[in-house]
């Protein structure tokens, strides 16, 4: 029977967020080749390419990796997994990364968590996102005196009839509470 030595070595931060990721297990694979870094839009402005990233998670570099912008600066396009010739969920370990991140309270420098928990919010009070309602609720919470900068662009977007201001309820909104109310219970969250 043949084994992998170095699986045996890895960090328990490393088992954490490949548990953490569906086909996570993949991260063992990683040639280090920089394929998802070079195909990453926002690469140059990460801090650590994922490539690195990847590397210091296998060093059991938590508290470095958890406080990085890489996770944040991903916009989710999935070029990166696509191209990586190992079949990494490279997309899904970021999504991983910014989970751990919130809840350590290591997500520092970004509105990623107050935008998130505005946006979820209104999903789960009418079954979609609503624009104006998530940008003038985050900034009014978060940001006031930016909010004015915005004012233009809404007026721009209203003028043209892209932005509403009531917000549009989902039918079947009792589905939805069940299935986000499972979905918590699965995942342990109140």
């Amino acid at each position: 029977m043949v084994t992998d030595t170095h699986q045996d070595h890895r960090s328990d931060f490393f088992q954490e967020v490949v548990s953490d990721t569906p086909g996570g297990e993949q991260l063992a694979h990683c040639l280090q080749c920089g394929s998802c870094g070079g195909s990453c839009p926002n690469g140059s402005d990460m801090q650590y390419t994922p490539r690195t990233i990847f590397a210091m998670i296998n060093a059991g570099r938590r508290e470095e990796v958890l406080a990085a912008n890489t996770m944040w600066y991903c916009v989710s396009c999935y070029f990166c997994t696509t191209r990586c010739p190992q079949q990494i969920p490279i997309t899904d370990l970021m999504y991983a990364l910014k989970r751990l991140a919130i809840a350590e309270g290591k997500a520092k420098d970004t509105d990623a968590p107050a935008l998130a928990r505005t946006f979820t919010g209104f999903v789960e009070n009418f079954g979609r996102s609503f624009e104006f309602g998530l940008a003038s609720r985050y900034y009014l919470l978060n940001k006031p005196l930016s909010m004015f900068k915005l004012v233009p662009m809404g007026m721009g977007l209203f003028t043209r009839g892209r932005l509403h201001l009531l917000p549009n309820r989902i039918r079947q909104m009792d589905q939805l509470r069940a299935i986000i109310k499972k979905a918590r219970e699965i995942g342990g969250a109140s």
